[in-house]
Formats: structure tokens, sequence, C-alpha cells
């Protein structure tokens, strides 16, 4: 009898351990977070100003601002998605909408995670001598966007993909019996319902592209001015702050590049949830009528 009360106690505490387990993990890595973001926005915050957003880096980034490195930032960022959104998402259709597994596939989901594990130096040194060098366009926007666009692209594929297969096949099955197309029913009624999932990769993607160093640096250059067109080299913020504090230049600054970068991401972060939000409201209204 003892034997049998045992093995019945038994899976109950092994539960209770492995929640403890769990929690404690779950804990651990979020006061991590809070912590770093916490001495990040506290050290960074006080150097904030309206100068210091406006204004550009000088001498060498010890005094000024940092308007041209967000301007920096937002560009590349935004050539990179523009570029790596239409491919990665319509690869992620293709492979959850209009094939079979195959070796075909496999094939371009090996590809895509190989490209996943590639380090970002390796990325940049491939952007430098492909883009920069062998195209000749030079340290610029263009090239640091174009490179950041491979990086983010296997990224962008498997969310959406995810995302994709997460749709309920009776969705599917709904709208053929009402003889619509495949297109009409990936159009109306499969993206709209991954359209979350979709974005969710997205972001990823640009909090990456934001958060990138060594291939921007190798690619895009680390120019202060104003970025004038997308052949013009330019400075990120990430790029900025990483130089003040390696080379000691000024801490203060670096610190408070950080603390605005982080509001950056925040507020992308937020807006991007906005708008889904708002084109699924959109949707579910338009369906209703």
């Amino acid at each position: 009898m003892k034997n049998r009360s045992q093995g019945r106690r038994n899976p109950r505490a092994n539960e209770m351990a492995a929640k403890t387990v769990i929690w404690t993990a779950a804990i651990f890595v979020i006061a991590v977070l809070v912590f770093v973001v916490a001495y990040i926005l506290v050290k960074g915050l006080p150097v904030l100003s309206w100068a210091f957003i406006t204004e550009i880096p000088r001498n060498m980034g010890r005094s000024g601002g940092v308007s041209s490195t967000i301007i920096g930032t937002l560009l590349i960022t935004a050539v990179a998605v523009v570029l790596a959104a239409p491919f990665g998402i319509g690869t992620a259709f293709y492979l959850a909408e209009y094939t079979r597994e195959s070796i075909v596939t496999r094939i371009i989901r090996f590809c895509a995670e190989s490209l996943a594990g590639i380090p970002s130096i390796v990325y940049g040194l491939f952007g430098f001598i492909f883009f920069v060098i062998y195209l000749d366009i030079g340290w610029s926007v263009l090239s640091g966007g174009l490179t950041l666009a491979f990086m983010i692209l296997p990224t962008v594929i498997r969310t959406s993909e995810e995302a994709i297969r997460a749709v309920p096949p009776i969705y599917r099955e709904v709208s053929f019996s009402l003889s619509a197309t495949k297109w009409q029913t990936i159009y109306k009624v499969v993206f709209p319902s991954a359209i979350r999932g979709i974005v969710n990769g997205l972001i990823l993607g640009v909090g990456r592209s934001i958060a990138e160093t060594a291939a921007v640096i190798l690619t895009a250059g680390s120019a202060l001015r104003m970025p004038t067109s997308l052949f013009s080299p330019t400075r990120t913020m990430a790029v900025h702050f990483y130089i003040l504090a390696r080379e000691g230049i000024s801490m203060e600054n670096a610190l408070g590049t950080a603390a605005l970068l982080i509001i950056l991401i925040f507020i992308i972060n937020v807006g991007a949830n906005v708008l889904v939000n708002r084109f699924i409201e959109r949707t579910h209204h338009a369906r209703k009528k």
C-alpha cells in the first residue's frame, strides 16, 4: 500500500518540481531583461533632450545629438523590410499553400534555416564584397539595407509559414465551397487570418535590423553626416553607441543613444500591433456586412 501511495504522489511532486523550474527560469529571464532595460533607461534618459534628438553628432560624437543616426537607422531598416517582406511572405505562401511536401520544399526550408544560422559578420563580409565593391554601390544605405534584407529573410519566411499553417483548414474548405479561387481564398481568408503572425515575424526582422552592428559597419559605413539619398553612407544608432562605448569617446552619449533606441523599438512594436488590430477589426466588420 505504501508503494502505491508513493507512486500516486510522485506524479504530483514531479509536476510541482517541473512548475517550479519553469517559473524560476521565466522569472530569471524577465528579471534580467528588466534589469538591463531599467539600467539603460535610468542612465540614458537624463541625457535625452530635444537638442540631442534633433542635432547631428559633432566632434566624433562627444557633443551634439543623434539625428543623423536616427534617420540612417530608419532608412536602412525600411530598405531591408521593404525588400525582405514580399520575398519572405511570398515564399511562405508558396511553401504552405501551393506545394506539397517534397524534396523542393525541404531544400527551400534547409536553405532558409542555414541562412538563419550564418553569423552576421559573414553577411557583412558578403555585402561588402558583393554590394560595396563588385556592384560598386559603395558604403551606403542601399548596401546596408540589401545586406540586412538577406539576414532577416529566413526569419520572415519561417514565421510567416508557421502563421499561415496555423489558419484552420476549415476556413479554406468553406471558401472553396463558395466557389472561391485559390488566390481569392489566400487573399480574402488566409492572409487576414495569418496577418498577426506575419507582422510578428516582420517585427522580429525589424528588431534584428535595428540592433545589427557588424554587417552595417561593413556595408553602410559609419559616416556621421545626414544621409541625403539611398547611396549616401550613414551610421545607425546601434553602430553609434557601439563606437562611442567601445572607443571610450562618450559613455554618457552612448547610454543616451541606447535609451533612445529602446524607446524607438518600443514605439515600432506598439505601432505595428495597433495597426494590425485595426486591420483585423476592419476585416471582421467587412465580413459581417
